[in-house]
């Protein structure tokens, strides 16, 4: 069963399975935030570096196996293999003119 994702979402999710780093940076504005357990990262070029040392840079290879729309964006749950992080997890966005504005993973 296919996964019914925002278009921002989906890419993200894309550029990431392909190992595109520069058009997975354009999926978040220039301002945007990123969280990943309480290690915080701020615009582009710290989102950059959270992508080398735990995303692509890694060889991370993301399923999306649920999606929920919240408050604030969207819940999703993702399977997470590569050379990192390998289990289930969740990844909340926040979208802004069909970009990533900012994502919080738990």
């Amino acid at each position: 069963m296919a996964i019914d994702l925002p278009p921002p979402i989906a890419h993200f999710i894309e550029t990431t399975n392909t190992g595109d780093t520069a058009n997975f940076l354009s999926c978040f504005t220039a301002d945007a935030f990123l969280s990943d357990w309480g290690r915080n990262y701020q615009g582009r070029a710290g989102i950059a570096r959270w992508n080398r040392s735990d995303n692509i840079g890694v060889h991370a290879h993301l399923v999306p196996l649920d999606v929920h729309t919240i408050m604030t964006g969207y819940s999703v749950t993702i399977k997470v293999t590569g050379k990192g992080f390998n289990g289930v997890g969740t990844m909340k966005f926040q979208l802004q003119d069909n970009q990533i504005v900012g994502l919080i993973i738990e």
